[in-house]
């Protein structure tokens, strides 16, 4: 299709409907994610030592650190395609589907061949010894094997995202995350795997949900029109792609590299403070995920309202996306104020570590409306492609971060450490929402 029809041919009306129909089976997507964490931790938790559960924290935290470090991938795909759906321009959909699984897997291989040195360099990183680093080292050894599915899975993702395909998304998530969930219980609890069977689980869902995916997204491709590989390997697009990636794998290491940081520091607290963290950032990774199910509807209206040349459906589509996060929020915090004791004694058979993590239950429970603005302007920014104003106002929450570590985590110990991340949190929301309109006003100027 021609892409300079006029943005009245492709206007299309944001409403809560829409809105809802691509978060809610995202964010049920999503919300598997979590609870495989959750049951991850049970799993080893009720094996009764704090060890390796502190070790299957660290090794979970390296591959956030590694994996997640490719989440452009997911990323640079929704918003690509989500802009190309816009234009209704499907021949550069497949395109960009093509570029993002080819990068995916020679990703995901370059990470196998990498893996030894991966392995000493995390445990070194991590200060991970003895049973520690023992349990680290094989859930690692184990899970680095589904580099490549679990690359490709991002591609395939972003893709199904990007044309607003969220029922698509809940299926490739459910299948993945489900297999691994009854995997992870059958091989660590019933055969007694512990730390292995995780690993396995882990493996056997990610593989699972490549194959599927594959058969879904490249089953619904027009042969009519499929692109010819000079146009998938154009210098100009994978110039494109090459930018929108570096800036989002910049944001996105500097994100993983603040939890990392944060899960180093709290290894100095000791096993049972390490292992308390550990559980509670599961009350933080569900919040997150519920969130992303609304920041994943943002990407993909902000995209295709700056692929339709379409300013009424950015506002539009930003001003119900906030609303909807900041309600989840508040119910997904108030949730866990009430809720955190109980889920704390299910993930745990260690009365110190259930002490422990009762302690700073309040600083987890609060994470959901400190980070919801954070999580939204994420994905406004991905679907726009304002990949460098992402990266620039990322690298100045994580000074502040560090900043407020260096002060608070002296003074108040874990609970320092704590307040630091619902700061950082905070910082990176403020600093992306204040950009939203001067940028708005640039790229829907330049398109008219």
């Amino acid at each position: 299709m021609d892409t300079r029809s006029s943005s009245h041919s492709l206007a299309f009306e944001v409403t809560h409907r829409l809105v809802l129909s691509i978060a809610i089976p995202m964010t049920l997507g999503f919300l598997t994610t979590p609870m495989l964490g959750l049951t991850s931790t049970a799993v080893v938790g009720h094996m009764g030592d704090p060890e390796a559960l502190a070790g299957l924290a660290i090794g979970a935290m390296l591959f956030d650190l590694i994996l997640g470090s490719f989440n452009f991938l997911r990323a640079s795909t929704t918003g690509l395609t989500a802009q190309a759906y816009g234009r209704r321009d499907q021949h550069e959909q497949q395109a960009v589907f093509a570029r993002a699984l080819i990068s995916a897997l020679g990703c995901g291989l370059a990470l196998l061949c990498l893996s030894p040195l991966l392995e000493v360099a995390g445990l070194r990183l991590m200060g991970a010894e003895g049973a520690i680093a023992e349990a680290t080292a094989t859930y690692f050894s184990i899970r680095i094997l589904a580099a490549p599915a679990a690359l490709a899975n991002y591609a395939i993702l972003g893709f199904v995202l990007g044309r607003g395909r969220g029922g698509v998304g809940l299926l490739l998530q459910a299948l993945i995350n489900g297999i691994n969930i009854l995997l992870s219980i059958y091989l660590g609890l019933s055969l007694d795997w512990g730390v292995a069977g995780v690993a396995w689980g882990t493996l056997a869902g990610e593989v699972a949900g490549t194959l599927t995916g594959l058969f879904i997204v490249l089953g619904g491709f027009a042969k009519s029109e499929r692109p010819a590989w000079p146009e998938v390997f154009s210098r100009h697009r994978l110039a494109e792609l090459f930018a929108l990636n570096r800036d989002i794998l910049i944001r996105t290491f500097v994100l993983i590299g603040a939890f990392a940081i944060m899960t180093r520091i709290g290894t100095g607290f000791g096993a049972v403070t390490l292992a308390a963290n550990a559980v509670l950032m599961n009350f933080f990774l569900l919040s997150g995920y519920y969130l992303d199910g609304l920041a994943n509807a943002a990407e993909q209206i902000t995209g295709r309202a700056v692929g339709a040349r379409y300013r009424p459906a950015f506002d539009r589509g930003l001003k119900l996306t906030i609303l909807w996060s900041f309600g989840l929020a508040a119910i997904v915090s108030a949730f866990f104020f009430l809720a955190g004791p109980w889920l704390i004694s299910v993930l745990t058979t260690s009365p110190e570590v259930r002490q422990a993590a009762a302690t700073y239950l309040p600083w987890a429970a609060v994470t959901g409306l400190t980070g919801a603005l954070a999580f939204l302007m994420d994905g406004v920014f991905i679907g726009a492609t304002w990949s460098a104003d992402m990266r620039n106002r990322m690298l100045m929450s994580f000074a502040g971060y560090l900043a407020m570590l260096a002060v608070f985590v002296p003074l108040f110990g874990n609970h320092g450490l704590w307040l630091g991340m619902n700061a950082f949190l905070l910082l990176r929301g403020f600093f992306l929402v204040m950009l939203v309109k001067p940028r708005a006003d640039q790229t829907f100027r330049a398109a008219q």
